[in-house]
Formats: structure tokens, sequence, C-alpha cells
């Protein structure tokens, strides 16, 4: 089946949060990415990024500025509105989730749900799809409490594709996971045409997947703008206090960097 939907685009207003007015975590951040963009967000630990997150996928309400999908504020849609368009995926795993792989994943039909009907056809082709993509299939009748890390965070993110969104935001979508599923999950994303809002810790992860490129820092957003003109050298040693090296390849390839401490 063809489960490819189109994005949206994804814009934030002078957004500003912090759990009260005079503790700010997300400090007048604005940004704005059209339908497909790939949008990683950088930045050292405590920079707010996982905060913006929030904002964007509608845990938290701003306290000032505002975020758009496609020109309407996010908070003047319905709940189901809103999750029919963003799906997410966070750090956190729930400990003690009494659900097996594929009543998990299936849990991603529950906003295209039709009042208490039943699941639909449809709903069963785009949950085998999801499980299918990330490898999933034959671990469909494991309890989600039985699987390594690395095997939850692939649940989790059929479970976002199965919700059939249009944009995905993820926290650290890589962590728990080896390299070669690292890639893989990168590579799905990529290839989904999706609008992604995802942070990373990995730089050089981040230089292949990403068009559009944030780094934050004590809550604002100091760089945005296309990977080439972002990481670079100087702005990557400013962000993360180390002295970042770009090694360029000789096949015209994005240049990879290694870091050491600043003296």
């Amino acid at each position: 089946m063809n489960c490819r939907s189109e994005g949206s685009g994804l814009a934030a207003r002078s957004l500003c949060w912090g759990p009260r007015a005079e503790l700010m975590l997300v400090r007048d951040v604005s940004f704005s990415i059209v339908p497909g963009d790939r949008l990683v967000i950088l930045g050292p630990n405590g920079a707010g990024k996982s905060s913006l997150l929030r904002c964007l996928f509608r845990a938290v309400k701003p306290l000032k500025g505002s975020v758009e999908i496609d020109g309407d504020d996010l908070w003047q849609l319905s709940a189901r509105d809103a999750a029919r368009k963003i799906a997410v995926v966070l750090q956190e795993m729930p400990a003690d989730f009494p659900f097996s792989v594929l009543d998990v994943v299936t849990m991603g039909r529950i906003p295209r749900r039709q009042g208490m009907s039943g699941w639909t056809e449809l709903d069963r082709e785009h949950v085998h799809h999801a499980l299918d993509h990330l490898d999933l299939a034959h671990l469909a009748t494991r309890q989600f409490t039985t699987l390594s890390g690395g095997e939850k965070q692939r649940v989790l993110v059929a479970r976002a594709l199965a919700q059939e969104p249009q944009i995905v935001i993820l926290d650290e979508p890589t962590n728990h996971l080896d390299i070669r599923h690292q890639l893989e999950i990168l590579t799905l994303l990529r290839s989904l045409g999706l609008t992604i809002v995802t942070t990373l810790h990995d730089i050089n992860l981040a230089v292949d997947f990403a068009t559009r490129i944030a780094i934050m820092q004590d809550g604002r957003m100091t760089c945005f703008g296309v990977p080439s003109e972002v990481l670079t050298s100087l702005e990557i040693s400013r962000a993360f206090s180390v002295t970042a090296t770009a090694h360029s390849k000789v096949d015209g390839d994005a240049p990879r960097f290694s870091f050491s401490l600043t003296a």
C-alpha cells in the first residue's frame, strides 16, 4: 500500500515558555519550515530543545507567541485534529505497558477512529505497513515490556507512522539504537515526504538527515538555516564549548566533524 502523506508547514512566532513567567526555558523562538522539511535541533544539555518540542506538539501552551500549522494556530485546533496532524516520539519510555507490540502500534490509529467503531481494514493496513517498515512484524505478538530499549524505540516510531500524520516530532529517536537501526530509522523518515522536527545529539547524523538545522543555547535559537551554513566549526565550537574540526570529503559529500575539549 502507499502510506505516503503530504507534510505540512510549521512555524513558531516569538515563542516563549517556562514553568512560570520568571523562569523561561524557551525564549523568543521564531522559525518557519515548509512541507517536507526535516529540521534537526541541536544544542547542549539544558539548552531548551525538549521544552521547545513540547510547545510544538501542544504538550504545553506558550506563555507568549504561537505555533502555526499551515498558518493555523495550533491551539485553535481541536485535540483530535491536532493529533491527526502531529505524531510524537519521545525519549521517555513507559516502564509498565501491558500491551503487545501490535496493540501499541494500533494505538496510533486512535485519532483516525470514528466514534466507537472498531478497527477498519484501512487501520489494519496502516498498522501492518508500519510494522513491516520498522522490521517489527516478527515481534507483533510480543509484550512491549519484554523488548530491548532499541526495539521499544522502533515500536514507538511505528506507532507514530501508523497515525498517518503530516508532521512527526521526535526527541532523540536514535537513542538506544545500534548504528544500523539509527541509519534505518533516519532513512525511513527521510523517505516519507513528511515534515520532520527532531532533536539529535550526533552532529554527523544531522549533517546527512537535515534540510534545516537549528542550534539552541539557553532557551534561544541562536542559528537557523541550511546545514551547510549553520554547521560550521565556529558555530559548533561556540554552542558546545568544544573545538570542532570539519573534515571535508574529496567526493563532495558533506563534511564530518571531530571534537576535542577546548583548552
